[in-house]
């Protein structure tokens, strides 16, 4: 019986081939415009980071504040102890200058306090393992560096641990240790110390008091744009289509909340200990922490409200309300969301007679809109009463929160 192989006709093979090689060529070049746009992402955000840090005070200004203050403070650590001392681990002082230069004086002297133990305790070690070695590098390393590196975890030095087995390092590749070359080595982390402290706490010592307010304008500015896309939608013919980007956009409120507290953190921290309110002018007050736990409340309700969309355009069996009850509801978020736009320019702007006057009216209207809302809801069938009312509970909560207080 013969058997026949059919091999496949050269025109289907370079048709594969190139095939293939037009695919790859695609390939290739989405991966050249995907870089591309990366590329020129990241350089836009460098610019605007650029501009920010020149033209207004922020985030971006504080950070080349801290930046020039650090390099200025190893540039000065290395002249005194490189240039004018003439000491033989000059590295030790601006190496230890910049790590001194924190976010908070506070922050700075318990650095330094850790910084100098573990850098004391990895020079002294080290020292002590080159006498027992007579010099000898590698069994130095074998007696020093598994202590230190255990040591350097323990919590007590907090980030700073991993300085005594890198000190410990510099001090045996060194050379030849006795007690002149340990004093020289603590004598330079101490010049290192001081330097970076005293330039942290005199020259435009950090009090982030402006963070707190910046965040809290950004996070209340972010729920007004997610109530104003959630009233947007819900007048349109298929609002709840766009319910996961809603509930998406929503918990991202929470991260921006999260970052509010850490502001807060910051500005309790950058008070202790710092002379910056007497040194400098310091501006005006954080909102008082109430305001973080109002808008955190604030966030949650808009965040179950999302989440009670989603689940409506998510499950079939569940009876949504009628078109009436989504409009209106819709204007309650609206002014809702108008509420939240004037708070934001309340917590940023000095004028503020005018503005609550705005909110005041808006918060009117809100209600207003709920009582019809409510209306609404008794006219619902019972079949859609279970999603209605809990639409109803939370935009109800959500204005008491948003009630003007003053």
């Amino acid at each position: 019986m013969a058997v026949l192989f059919l091999a496949p006709s050269s025109g289907t093979s370079s048709a594969a081939v190139r095939q293939r090689s037009k695919e790859n060529s695609m390939a290739r070049k989405a991966w050249w415009m995907a870089a591309w746009q990366w590329a020129v992402q990241e350089w836009a955000e460098v610019r605007r980071s650029a501009r920010s840090a020149l033209v207004e005070a922020g985030p971006e200004r504080d950070t080349l504040v801290q930046s020039l203050k650090a390099a200025a403070a190893a540039i000065l650590a290395w002249a005194v102890s490189g240039w004018w001392f003439q000491a033989p681990m000059a590295l030790l002082a601006p190496w230890t200058a910049i790590a001194m230069v924190g976010s908070t004086v506070y922050q700075s002297v318990r650095t330094g306090v850790q910084q100098f133990a573990i850098i004391a305790l990895g020079t002294l070690w080290a020292s002590a393992a080159m006498t027992f070695t007579h010099d000898k590098t590698m069994a130095a390393m074998l007696l020093t560096l598994p202590f230190m590196m255990l040591l350097g975890n323990y919590r007590r030095f907090g980030n700073q641990g991993i300085y005594g087995a890198t000190t410990a390092l510099f001090v045996i590749t060194s050379g030849v240790s006795n007690t002149s070359t340990v004093g020289h080595r603590l004598l330079e982390t101490l010049i290192g110390a001081v330097i970076g402290l005293v330039v942290n706490a005199f020259v435009l010592p950090p009090v982030h008091l402006r963070s707190v307010r910046d965040r809290l304008v950004r996070l209340v500015g972010e729920t007004a744009d997610v109530l104003g896309a959630m009233a947007e939608g819900l007048r349109g013919e298929d609002g709840l289509g766009k319910s996961g980007g809603w509930h998406h956009a929503a918990g991202g409120l929470t991260v921006s909340l999260q970052s509010v507290s850490e502001a807060r953190r910051w500005a309790m921290e950058g008070a202790r200990w710092n002379p910056g309110g007497r040194l400098r002018r310091t501006g005006p007050q954080p909102p008082a922490f109430a305001e973080d736990a109002r808008w955190g409340r604030v966030c949650a309700r808009v965040l179950a409200l999302t989440r009670t969309l989603k689940g409506l355009s998510d499950d079939s069996e569940l009876v949504p309300p009628s078109p009436d009850f989504f409009r209106l509801l819709s204007e309650v978020l609206d002014q809702a969301g108008h509420i939240c736009a004037v708070e934001s320019e309340l917590l940023s702007c000095s004028k503020t007679g005018e503005l609550r006057e705005r909110r005041d009216a808006a918060f009117r209207e809100a209600w207003s809109a709920i009582g019809s809302l409510t209306d609404a809801f008794h006219r619902q069938a019972p079949s859609a009463s279970a999603v209605g009312g809990e639409l109803l509970l939370e935009a109800r909560q959500l204005l008491t929160e948003l009630a003007p207080s003053s």
